[in-house]
């Protein structure tokens, strides 16, 4: 091996490195507050915010400050379901619809699609707050101003977030359906298959992977949503987790000690955070496969 083989062998190792460090160094300072906020909540409530901070738990772990967030606000657990309840829904509910619409724009054959294919892809540039008033209109109008389904409804068809979940959903889909082999869906065609069959039996089945991460990001958008309930007058016990983690941080000034504010802030955020971590390499899947056509 010549020396300037050696040379490049050397520097591309001390790139790798490099990379890796500077990787390793952005992971942490993102994961330090969640380390922190954990180790605080997992301290006696008298030690939570000591200075210098803590960073790992010590030998006095305790959960007073989870027992003390629940058994104050024993609401919590409903609101808690709540948020499963609707979020659920509503990532069923728009993955289905997504991937039936990825799928029709990618292999079916209708008038002005790609006209309204473009349309969709204007609306990325169409705020939230500009669809706010006509839904809360519509949604006042059927009875469904502060229930669960004037989330849900509008939100199975990704009103709530056209550049997010929305819009981004449909396209998602539709980059994969269009790496997926025509030979297959005229193999189905073939064998006297129908677009439905087809759709269901060969097309879907290979989206699964899209459809697992496409499920993941739509369900942290609904589950970490503060401004619809919030406008929809989700109260009493349709209230949901994120306006009952600010109520609790604000609705009695100073009396709330901070650890239990950190308690139910942990709560809020790890059901997801679990869901995202076992789902992230899905979620990087579907984005390199989107961009491959």
């Amino acid at each position: 091996m010549s020396r300037s083989s050696v040379r490049r062998d050397i520097r591309a190792q001390v790139a790798t490195y490099l990379l890796w460090g500077v990787l390793a160094l952005g992971s942490l300072l993102m994961a330090a507050p969640f380390i922190w906020m954990f180790t605080a909540t997992l301290s006696p409530m008298s030690e939570a915010f000591t200075l210098p901070p803590r960073w790992l738990p010590g030998s006095d772990v305790t959960i007073e400050s989870y027992l003390r967030a629940v058994r104050d606000y024993p609401q919590l657990v409903r609101y808690f379901w709540n948020s499963v309840y609707i979020s659920t829904l509503v990532t069923v509910g728009y993955v289905a619809v997504a991937t039936m619409a990825g799928y029709s724009f990618a292999r079916l054959e209708f008038p002005f699609k790609k006209l309204l294919f473009g349309m969709l892809l204007v609306s990325l540039m169409v705020p939230i707050q500009t669809m706010i008033v006509p839904l809360y209109i519509i949604m006042r109008s059927i009875g469904l101003l502060g229930t669960p389904g004037a989330i849900i409804l509008p939100g199975m068809i990704g009103a709530f977030a056209p550049g997010l979940s929305g819009v981004f959903g449909v396209f998602l889909m539709r980059q994969f359906f269009l790496t997926v082999p025509k030979d297959l869906i005229e193999a189905g065609k073939v064998d006297g298959a129908g677009p439905i069959r087809i759709f269901w039996t060969i097309a879907a089945p290979l989206a699964k992977p899209q459809m697992a991460a496409l499920a993941i990001i739509v369900f942290t958008t609904t589950w970490n949503n503060y401004f619809i309930p919030l406008v929809f007058m989700l109260t009493g016990n349709n209230q949901v987790l994120p306006l009952a983690v600010v109520g609790i941080s604000g609705g009695r000034g100073g009396e709330v000690p901070a650890a239990v504010i950190l308690a139910a802030v942990s709560i809020s955020i790890l059901p997801i955070l679990i869901a995202f971590v076992a789902m992230q390499r899905l979620i990087v899947e579907s984005f390199m496969r989107a961009g491959v056509k």
